[in-house]
């Protein structure tokens, strides 16, 4: 005949207690829970929030934000119109002059080249008021474009720094209210069209790719714009491809932020639909659904807004593979 003996705990701090006399199972207990160090970091996800309000615009108005990068096709004029739609759409006046006078192409990249009747240089000679060569956006009424001339047209000589100056303060005075932003896009170089757009901003924002050619050009504008007393300049990294970063072919955000020391507003991936939105004149922002460059254009917006600036992520690097500057003997 088979007897069954009584379970005895042979640990005793074990999570059973030992059995009592007058029952034959062990009798169990809740285990204590164990105690973890709490976070120093906050774990909630701000970024979702930040869809359930409307940025907090710092600074006085209006900001005059001119957005350079002293080489060619970088992205100057793409970033101008995708933030300042951005902007638009956050509730924000925006107006964005174009200060190229040779090569003019943001009316192009935000569908009103064939809306642009005036420009200021007829503002100038008074053949047209200012509130007549401002074109108003039909998407975000307000979003407006003001060109400084027309292609294959020449300015007047006394055009300069000080008729730019002049722009701005009237367009401070005006009827309809002092906008909040004064985009201007800066042309590329570091000639008299780049002096003229700096001279009334007292903020900047750098466009750059990662490649030596931008970062060397990059690093003189930004020199030149500290002596122009421009002292906020933040920096907006273009056209980043991530499986090139970790294959050490193209430089990390990390690296271009070491080499210019300048604050990081926004990081754009490299995207295919840039070339799409810019034949159509339809700005990636307002693309149904988004796309990764056009979320990362608003975020840059929304820091712009708040006179923030964002961190870089470092990439894993693959290993065994010759690194960028070895081409270059380091």
């Amino acid at each position: 005949m088979l007897s069954f003996q009584p379970f005895a705990n042979p640990n005793p701090t074990s999570l059973y207690s030992s059995t009592s006399p007058s029952s034959s199972f062990p009798k169990t207990v809740t285990p204590p829970k164990p105690h973890l160090p709490k976070p120093k970091y906050s774990t909630s996800i701000r970024s979702l929030l930040q869809y359930n309000r409307k940025p907090q615009l710092s600074g006085e108005t209006p900001r005059v934000v001119v957005i350079t990068s002293g080489k060619g096709g970088v992205g100057k004029t793409t970033t101008t119109a995708n933030v300042g739609l951005s902007l638009a759409r956050l509730g924000f006046s925006v107006v964005a002059i174009d200060a190229d006078v040779g090569l003019r192409n943001l009316d192009l990249l935000l569908g009103l080249e064939n809306r642009v009747n005036y420009t200021v240089v007829e503002v100038l000679n008074g053949d047209c008021r200012l509130d007549q060569a401002l074109v108003r956006d039909k998407r975000w009424s307000n979003f407006e474009l003001l060109c400084i001339s027309k292609p294959r047209s020449k300015l007047p000589m006394g055009f300069g720094g000080k008729a730019l100056v002049w722009l701005v303060d009237a367009l401070k005075d005006r009827q309809e209210g002092c906008p909040d932003f004064i985009l201007i896009d800066c042309p590329a170089g570091i000639d008299a069209g780049f002096i003229t757009a700096i001279t009334p901003a007292n903020e900047a924002v750098l466009v750059t790719t990662p490649d030596i050619t931008a970062l060397r050009d990059a690093d003189r504008v930004t020199g030149l714009l500290e002596c122009d007393g421009i002292k906020d300049i933040k920096m907006i990294v273009n056209r980043v491809r991530t499986d090139m970063i970790k294959g050490e072919d193209m430089m990390s955000v990390l690296d271009v932020q070491e080499m210019l020391g300048l604050a990081l507003l926004g990081v754009i991936p490299e995207d295919s639909e840039v070339i799409r939105s810019t034949n159509r004149g339809f700005p990636l922002v307002l693309n149904k659904p988004p796309t990764l460059a056009g979320m990362a254009f608003e975020q840059a917006a929304w820091r712009l807004v708040e006179q923030d600036s964002m961190q870089a992520v470092m990439v894993e690097e693959e290993p065994k593979k010759r690194g960028f500057f070895s081409f270059f003997g380091g």
